[in-house]
């Protein structure tokens, strides 16, 4: 037996890591419901991308891992139509909840008007005196 550290972790490492990951959660899990990327994305008549979320689904949640919008239309309601047409999208797949995280400088006021409610903060993370914070919504 050998142990390695890396700070290079291949692709195919990951994938072998992985493979073996699913194998066993997969005696406990329907892992069939445990796939399947939401990107919803808002973009100027150019093309240029205004904003966008990127979810993922996980049994019965809606895990979204990634939510910008540009400066120049934040405050105008993107934000809202790309959380409301994701949990849409996720709901109609059979989605019950939604879960997102945020770290204190980014937008825990913005998902709590969307509904969101705070389950936890990790204090000091990434850095001292910065928290996360883990939300969930019922969809």
């Amino acid at each position: 037996m050998h142990l390695n550290i890396t700070d290079n972790v291949t692709p195919q490492e990951k994938e072998e890591l992985l493979t073996g990951l699913r194998a066993y959660n997969g005696q406990f899990l329907d892992l069939a419901t445990f796939s399947g990327d939401i990107g919803v994305y808002v973009r100027d008549d150019n093309g240029a991308m205004l904003g966008g979320l990127i979810g993922v689904r996980k049994g019965d949640w809606l895990n979204i891992e990634y939510l910008w919008v540009s400066a120049s239309v934040r405050g105008s309601g993107v934000g809202s139509q790309l959380i409301k047409a994701a949990e849409d999208d996720a709901r109609g797949k059979g989605c019950r909840h939604a879960l997102v995280d945020t770290v204190s400088f980014q937008a825990r006021p913005f998902y709590e008007k969307q509904g969101y409610q705070l389950q936890m903060s990790l204090p000091d993370y990434p850095y001292p005196g910065m928290q996360r914070h883990y939300l969930t919504k019922s969809l």
